[in-house]
């Protein structure tokens, strides 16, 4: 499921026990092969599509930052046109810039990551305003107990003190 594709460390529950003496038919032995062989098979080929895509990586990130600095350097250099203008580019840059970067391995699992997210809001009930309101006046009323339990404290204990100070 959801967890497997993710590759937090899953793993299948065991199977059941066997009686003593009973085996399982070579059909079943067979079949169990086949789906480690094939759960080997993908885990090279992710491992191999994953180095072949990271080693271009690095060279796409010194272009992102030479891109940025070349667009703050630009900006600095033509400080006198209109600051609309500067900004339209600096965000045309800065565009450019992040197209490059999805194009790494970080950035793929970041838009991975924010789409997974996006998906994760939709599924969040959010209180009504009722709620929320009854919500807000318990923690305030909550903080302004707690506050005059700390005043009162503090009273006392420095009360304590002076009469034992004199």
């Amino acid at each position: 499921s959801g967890l497997q594709n993710r590759r937090l460390g899953v793993r299948f529950p065991p199977g059941l026990p066997q009686k003593a003496g009973v085996r399982p038919s070579r059909a079943l032995q067979r079949s169990k092969l086949k789906k480690i062989a094939t759960r080997s098979n993908r885990k090279n080929m992710n491992a191999k599509t994953e180095t072949s895509a990271n080693k271009l990586d690095p060279v796409l990130w010194l272009v992102i930052v030479a891109i940025v600095l070349g667009g703050v350097y630009a900006n600095t250099l033509y400080a006198s046109v209109t600051l609309i203008i500067r900004a339209l580019v600096g965000v045309g840059v800065l565009a450019v810039a992040i197209a490059i970067a999805m194009q790494t391995a970080s950035g793929k699992s970041t838009w991975n990551l924010l789409k997974e997210g996006r998906v994760e809001i939709r599924k969040v009930v959010w209180p009504t305003q009722q709620e929320t309101t009854q919500t807000t006046l318990i923690v305030v009323v909550a903080v302004f107990l707690v506050g005059l339990l700390l005043w009162g404290l503090d009273s006392l204990l420095s009360f304590g003190v002076q009469a034992v100070i004199g």
